[in-house]
């Protein structure tokens, strides 16, 4: 069934043509955080859009490594971002952090294809600080604060049932009002970026990469061959 599924798909024919304006190293800044702020500011827009298609502009694909060199990626968002780096958060325990305590290189890559465009970073990621964590978890929704409770990220369940039961017993022990303490196994990362790619999708596939190398303090930027 799944030939004839995929048979029924011309893979060869699907493609898009991009139609969008380039982007030039003039206009771009000296360092690429106020790059990024611009995009992302327009990428939040076009989120907010009723009319858009992009989903949820902080949305970014995190690819880690594990001990044996096997590479892993999954969706996460993005939760801040300044001159220190890009900043999400999760469990300690999952499958993402364990590969980041064995090896802290990361590539983030922002997936905003309705506009033609992606970002991808490359950097190492560190925990941040126990206050930034708790800051944070105090801004999430409270059904939100339990899911981290309930959820051992990564691990083998039985069933679904195992995990709603545990989310049941944490919201009768934790009512909607009454503060949930942060999960000591829960935090965030922050990503300081060594390279950083702006992707501009351009006609005939001959698109757009400026990437920003950063050597010490100081950032230099190229342009890539499509």
């Amino acid at each position: 069934m799944a030939s004839e599924s995929a048979a029924a798909v011309d893979l060869a024919a699907m493609r898009a043509q991009y139609l969008t304006d380039g982007i030039a190293e003039a206009d771009f800044p000296a360092e690429p955080f106020q790059q990024f702020a611009d995009w992302f500011q327009q990428a939040a827009a076009e989120a907010a859009d009723p009319a858009g298609v992009l989903a949820e502009s902080n949305a970014m694909v995190v690819s880690t490594v594990d001990g044996e060199g096997r590479p892993s990626s999954r969706t996460v968002l993005l939760k801040g971002f300044d001159e220190r780096g890009f900043v999400f958060f999760t469990n300690y325990e999952s499958r993402k952090a364990r590969d980041i305590a064995g090896n802290p290189h990361v590539s983030l890559l922002f997936p905003w294809h309705p506009m033609g465009r992606q970002v991808i970073v490359t950097g190492t990621a560190e925990r941040t600080g126990r206050e930034e964590t708790v800051r944070y978890f105090r801004s999430r929704p409270h059904g939100s604060q339990l899911g981290a409770w309930a959820s051992a990220q990564s691990s083998v369940i039985a069933s679904r049932d195992e995990l709603d039961s545990a989310y049941a017993e944490l919201a009768a022990r934790y009512p909607e009002g009454e503060q949930v303490p942060a999960p000591p196994h829960w935090g965030g990362f922050r990503v300081r970026p060594e390279t950083v790619e702006f992707w501009q999708g351009r006609t005939n596939r001959l698109h757009d990469r400026l990437r920003y190398t950063r050597t010490d303090a100081t950032w230099t930027l190229h342009r890539l061959s499509p």
